[in-house]
């Protein structure tokens, strides 16, 4: 699996429902903690601890690409200066077919990993994953 069908996996597993961006840094984060020989194809994804926890650009530049083919909506928030990130209908039905190809245990862990991460506010999202991973919090401006 490369990167891009990783993310469209991860996108896909919310339904089309959209991902505020420490959602989605998140999400990608703990997926490839939790398999970090997932990716088979090409570069990793490299997190590092930056204001609020890992963070890689290139899940931003890797939906950008889904969005230029159709897979993703990069959409404005309403609800501040940030945009949301979701798969297309094309994107969910792509990005299903991709979790049917996976082995069980990873496609039900990718499954729950975006619901978790959905399911809380920032703050408690960022708490969640400076507890788990600590060394995450090195360059943290988070002080909740």
């Amino acid at each position: 699996m490369n990167r891009r069908d990783l993310v469209l996996a991860i996108l896909a597993a919310a339904d089309g429902r959209s991902y505020t961006p420490v959602q989605i840094q998140k999400a990608v984060f703990v997926v490839c903690d939790h398999f970090p020989d997932l990716i088979d194809e090409g570069p990793d994804f490299n997190f590092q601890p930056y204001d609020y926890g890992p963070f890689d650009s290139d899940v931003y530049s890797v939906i950008s690409r889904l969005e230029d083919a159709g897979f993703a909506e990069i959409a404005p928030s309403a609800h501040g200066n940030w945009n949301t990130y979701a798969a297309t209908d094309h994107g969910v039905d792509r990005g299903e077919e991709i979790l049917d190809e996976m082995p069980g245990e990873e496609e039900r862990h990718i499954r729950r990993i975006s619901a978790w991460v959905r399911s809380l506010g920032f703050a408690s999202l960022v708490k969640s994953i400076y507890e788990a991973y600590p060394q995450m919090r090195a360059n943290s401006i988070f002080r909740g």
